[in-house]
């Protein structure tokens, strides 16, 4: 696919995707959510590579929401095959076999922080704002908002926060575990590339099957705990086990092979 609404820039093995609709305040049209389910489901599966960096062109915002002219044609109609895709897109994300982190350097509002919360870890910059604001719209969250958010901040304060629209600065999103980490404006990337590049000197089998058995938790009709013991099992089989048990007891740096 030829990307036009994402730039993509690999160094190192780490893959910094830009979503590039500044003027649009990077909002998610039908394109860009076209090339991100393309991106996750198709290539980055054939990449090798550490993890994913995905961050908004600008410095005002990361993702503002969905694209609002498009909003307009689902009052006759769409609007839950609308919420579906952006479902999958989403889901394609959470199920990345490598970590990927959002670089949060502005707005990240109504399916700007669905996007952001589908992501495994979240960089914010001082400056961000995080909100799902659907409801001045007189619609809800549609990309997984009204169940994300719940599993990152509770129940009581997401209900809160969709029901009156109200936004919250990166310190409180902070403070409720809705991000991990609060840095300099300017700096979101790179905060975000050497948190990868700390993850990526751990063994790649093994990330992939911590972040399958945590999503288990939260996923309909799996038994997180029956994945845990499954993943546990296949990660020992693996040269990686073995070269990891060798490094620990010889004193040394694990060389990990991803086999």
């Amino acid at each position: 696919m030829d990307y036009t609404n994402l730039q993509l820039e690999e160094n190192e093995n780490i893959l910094i995707v830009t979503i590039n609709r500044e003027k649009a305040l990077n909002a998610l049209n039908a394109r860009t959510m076209q090339e991100l389910m393309y991106l996750f489901s198709n290539d980055i599966p054939e990449r090798s590579l550490k993890g994913v960096v995905l961050t908004g062109a600008g410095p005002k915002s990361f993702v503002a929401g969905a694209d609002i002219t498009e909003f307009m044609s689902m009052a006759d109609g769409g609007g839950q095959e609308m919420a579906q895709r952006g479902h999958d897109v989403f889901f394609a994300i959470e199920r990345s076999k490598v970590p990927v982190v959002a670089a949060v350097n502005g707005f990240a509002l109504g399916g700007g922080c669905e996007l952001a919360m589908s992501c495994h870890l979240r960089i914010a910059g001082e400056h961000a704002r995080f909100g799902q604001p659907e409801v001045n719209l007189g619609i809800i969250p549609g990309y997984g908002g009204t169940q994300r958010l719940i599993q990152y901040i509770g129940k009581g304060k997401a209900m809160e926060l969709m029901l009156t629209a109200d936004m919250i600065s990166a310190s409180e999103a902070w403070q409720l575990g809705l991000v991990n980490k609060v840095v300099a404006s300017g700096t979101e990337v790179e905060e975000a590339t050497a948190i990868i590049q700390k993850i990526g000197a751990k063994g790649p089998i093994a990330i992939a099957k911590t972040i399958e058995a945590v999503n288990a938790y939260f996923e309909e009709g799996k038994n997180g705990f029956q994945t845990e013991v499954e993943a546990f099992g296949e990660t020992t089989r693996t040269q990686d086990f073995k070269e990891g048990a060798s490094a620990f007891v010889e004193k040394r740096k694990a060389n990990f092979s991803g086999k």
